[in-house]
């Protein structure tokens, strides 16, 4: 796993990873935000909600803990062998929004991320328990693996994902 020098490392790769990722929908028309290819598991519109997901879940399970309220990982009613059923409710969530606006939505969820994560000092982010959810499973890891692994991993590894689509859409047409 990529490893960061602090929390203005970690910040300045969201970024950098979260725009790059966004940039690949500017040339996905709206008509095709919803074709499945078999060879990639997800619709440019499930890819996009997935990321937004998988961020506010990050955002809740600290609001929970701050607010004194059990944290549910990774959410209430699922287990973490549930992930499936969990990724399509993060599709059901967004199925009425348009391309253009989940790219908002996403923009406004990385800003919204990243003041979040300003709030933490380094040792809160990369030392072990810097808050109890993030230290509540066996891996017993800190906050920032848990931001990495559900930003900027996931944000390169679907940038693959949209490419893939994008050419298999022009050998569809």
């Amino acid at each position: 796993m990529q490893e960061y020098a602090g929390k203005t490392a970690l910040v300045a790769e969201i970024e950098k990873a979260a725009d790059m990722f966004i940039k690949e929908f500017e040339s996905v028309a709206e008509a095709d935000k919803d074709i499945r290819f078999g060879e990639v598991d997800r619709t440019p519109r499930e890819i996009i909600a997935y990321q937004l997901g998988w961020m506010d879940l990050i955002r809740r399970w600290d609001r929970d803990e701050l607010a004194g309220k059990e944290v549910m990982m990774p959410a209430p009613g699922y287990k973490w062998n549930q992930l499936g059923p969990l990724y399509k409710s993060f599709y059901d969530q967004y199925q009425d929004q348009s391309l253009a606006q989940l790219r908002e939505l996403f923009v406004a969820a990385v800003d919204s991320l990243i003041e979040w994560l300003h709030g933490f000092s380094d040792d809160e982010l990369f030392r072990p328990g810097g808050r109890k959810w993030a230290a509540s499973t066996a891996s017993g890891w800190p906050i920032w693996k848990w931001v990495h692994i559900n930003t900027v991993a996931p944000f390169k590894s679907f940038r693959s994902k949209i490419r893939k689509w994008k050419k298999l859409r022009v050998t569809q047409q």
